[in-house]
């Protein structure tokens, strides 16, 4: 919970014992408790901006005021019982009150440790090769949203970045399409704020910059690792994420049209995933053709000249990592990538690895799901074959091993979830996409993903990796040969 929505609570709820199980009418004095509950309301909304989790706790001025009106000419001595009944009906309020804000908090994301400062800037990027294939106007191009995040000159003073633009539609397609929740639950991630500067200067520490592109998972969004984009980007990195419009969550163009997710709810196969491969591959391939314009000719002057081609990389989770392995086997343009508990969807690895750097991140989840034998779950399986339950997760460790094959890396940490390595993490403890302890699970991610980029990007030697290896000897740092 944030500093003014602890102090409304605490005060708030001091006053109302105060009146109700002290007893304390206060005559004319009223005013002066009165007028600070409702202060406290007002300063919390203008301050941090209200949200309907903290309705219960708004609401506190009003009983308080009721309070001294019903009460202000009864005698002053109550039973016993009474009291009783009171402080429990308060107890229960409380609860109320906190309850909400504290499971579904406005959290903020840990301070980026680079050495740069983080700007941001969003592009809007037009496929005019392609045509969009999920509208029903052939003349309508494929439209992508990109966000870019970059080591900024320090000092600078400008806006702080939302963690969502567009917060109303963004966190309404967030809360259905990626969550199946009602559209308000998830509101209050439009009051969130990052560490990245609103269009701030380009850091003229180094006259080039390696590249990364960032993949989300299907039905995510361009923000959802944010805790890792602001990171790498205080390391020295100019980190691009799309949104793949149309089987993102949502994507909001300058105009205000909004794409919402079309994909089918009920994909399960290896074979339906990997039908959407093209499509996001096709997008990748032309976001790095409009970083290598940006290069040529940046519009706003930041980016020309800056960007370093030959040292581009790629990350991605979920079915962004199976994006991230497809670009890596097929564009020349990739150097190195690393996959976050993703699949292995789209033509097979090659037997023998990439011959290219290649980090994979497994969850102690998703492991596990592959890890478990047909006999330990026949009961629940309701009439399914062995080899039908067996052959797709056969195929994920074989693609698995092939794609590592060659000097491929790895971690597992342990008890991980899918979500572990998205912000969706820390959203809330009630929706069980976490281990008890997803930021330190992050702070991982973060460190062995600027090690491994820094490595064979950057040109650095491996012993950041082995330190990290030994720092965390649970997450069980491999190199394949």
């Amino acid at each position: 919970m944030r500093f003014w929505e602890i102090g409304l609570i605490v005060v708030n709820f001091g006053l109302l014992y105060w009146t109700v199980i002290a007893n304390k009418k206060g005559g004319r004095g009223w005013f002066i408790p009165l007028g600070i509950a409702y202060a406290l309301v007002i300063v919390q909304i203008v301050v941090e901006g209200g949200r309907w989790e903290m309705v219960p706790a708004y609401l506190t001025p009003l009983l308080l005021m009721a309070y001294f009106f019903i009460n202000k000419r009864k005698k002053a001595s109550k039973s016993r019982i009474a009291v009783t009944v009171q402080a429990m009906l308060l107890i229960v309020y409380l609860l109320v009150s906190v309850v909400p804000p504290a499971m579904l908090p406005v959290f903020s994301f840990e301070q980026p440790t680079g050495p740069y400062a983080v700007g941001t800037t969003v592009y809007h990027w037009v496929d005019d090769e392609r045509r969009e294939t999920y509208s029903d106007n052939t003349a309508d191009k494929r439209e992508l949203m990109a966000q870019i995040w970059y080591p900024a000159a320090k000092g600078v003073g400008e806006e702080r970045s939302p963690y969502l633009r567009n917060a109303s539609k963004m966190t309404t397609a967030i809360s259905s399409k990626m969550m199946g929740l009602p559209a308000f639950v998830l509101s209050h991630l439009g009051l969130i704020k990052t560490h990245a500067l609103v269009e701030a200067r380009l850091s003229d520490s180094e006259s080039r910059y390696p590249v990364l592109i960032f993949s989300h998972g299907m039905n995510g969004y361009r923000n959802q690792n944010m805790y890792q984009l602001e990171e790498l980007a205080s390391h020295g990195y100019i980190v691009i994420a799309i949104d793949y419009a149309y089987e993102a969550a949502a994507s909001v163009y300058p105009d205000g049209r909004v794409a919402v997710s079309k994909t089918d709810p009920n994909l399960t196969s290896i074979a339906q995933y990997g039908g959407h491969i093209p499509l996001w591959t096709s997008d990748a391939a032309f976001v790095l053709n409009q970083v290598e314009r940006l290069n040529q000719k940046d519009t706003a002057g930041r980016f020309t000249g800056r960007i370093d081609l030959e040292r581009i990389g790629m990350l991605g989770h979920s079915f962004g990592g199976a994006v991230t392995v497809q670009m890596l086997q097929n564009d020349s343009r990739v150097k190195a990538a690393l996959s976050m508990d993703g699949g292995f969807y789209g033509p097979p690895v090659s037997v023998k690895g990439f011959g290219k750097p290649f980090f994979m991140m497994y969850s102690d989840e998703t492991y596990s799901n592959v890890m478990i034998s047909y006999d330990d779950v026949a009961k629940q399986l309701g009439g399914v074959s062995r080899e039908a339950f067996e052959a797709p997760r056969k195929e994920y460790i074989q693609k698995s091993g092939y794609a590592l094959a060659g000097g491929g890396m790895s971690i597992l940490i342990p008890g991980s979830k899918h979500a572990s390595y998205t912000d969706l993490a820390l959203f809330s403890p009630l929706l069980g996409l976490s281990d008890e302890n997803p930021r330190r699970d992050h702070r991982i991610v973060n460190e062995f993903s600027v090690a491994f980029f820094d490595r064979y990007l950057k040109g650095k030697d491996d012993s950041a990796l082995q330190v990290l290896a030994a720092k965390y000897p649970e997450v069980n740092f491999k190199v394949n040969n």
